[in-house]
């Protein structure tokens, strides 16, 4: 096949991933826009911004709902990603 044809699956495919990105994206930005209001309330009460409980549960939970393929591993290491992220964006 020479650079000129296109693949129908290859590009049917990468146009689901984009949209997949897309979503990521869009997933991120209202988690981030949530994680402001509760904290905003939190300091308004003189809460502590962050829980370790919660963050425990957070694992927990979505250890629990995970029907792969992503790995035990693989998860742990998104919800590290998706919880320091989440911290250094707002503060």
């Amino acid at each position: 096949m020479s650079a000129v044809e296109r693949d129908p699956v290859v590009d049917g495919l990468r146009e689901q991933i984009a949209a997949a990105d897309r979503d990521l994206v869009t997933v991120a930005n209202r988690r981030l826009r949530l994680v402001a209001q509760l904290w905003e309330h939190k300091r308004a009460q003189g809460q502590p911004l962050t829980a370790p409980e919660r963050e425990r549960w957070l694992y927990e939970h979505l250890a629990a709902s995970n029907e792969g393929p992503l790995s035990d591993r693989g998860l742990d290491e998104l919800v590290a990603f998706v919880l320091d992220l989440t911290k250094r964006e707002l503060t």
